[in-house]
């Protein structure tokens, strides 16, 4: 069966770094669309950035464009999530998702078919 497990996440201070992973298993990774998205408490499922099935193509939302990078081993079925010069506004559980079926848009999170648990991620002021 399909599964995504991300990893990665934990406490961090303002201005600091974190790398989340996305292992897949289930499926061929290296065929699909994947994307990260991220929760904050009381607030909706927002779209963080997502990548092209070979990784040529990123996409970020602007609140991360310049700090967040994706990437991704398709060797390894795995996605990743570097962030950088994290800020309080960056914290909650962030997951990550994939398009097995829809050929949507991968800015929009019910174009995604299965999703990971999350893992969250808190920046401390």
């Amino acid at each position: 069966q399909v599964q995504l497990v991300e990893s990665g996440g934990r406490l961090v201070q303002t201005g600091g770094s974190l790398r989340l992973s996305c292992a897949a298993s289930g499926f061929i990774g290296a065929r699909y669309p994947m994307g990260w998205f991220r929760q904050a408490p009381g607030k909706e499922r927002e779209f963080v950035g997502a990548i092209t099935w070979n990784g040529d193509n990123t996409y970020y939302a602007d609140s991360v464009s310049g700090r967040f990078t994706i990437s991704r081993d398709n060797a390894k079925d795995t996605m990743y999530l570097q962030m950088n010069s994290l800020k309080p506004e960056d914290t909650g559980v962030y997951y990550c998702a994939v398009q097995l079926y829809n050929g949507g848009s991968l800015y929009d999170a019910r174009m995604y078919d299965y999703w990971g648990q999350g893992t969250q991620v808190t920046v401390s002021s």
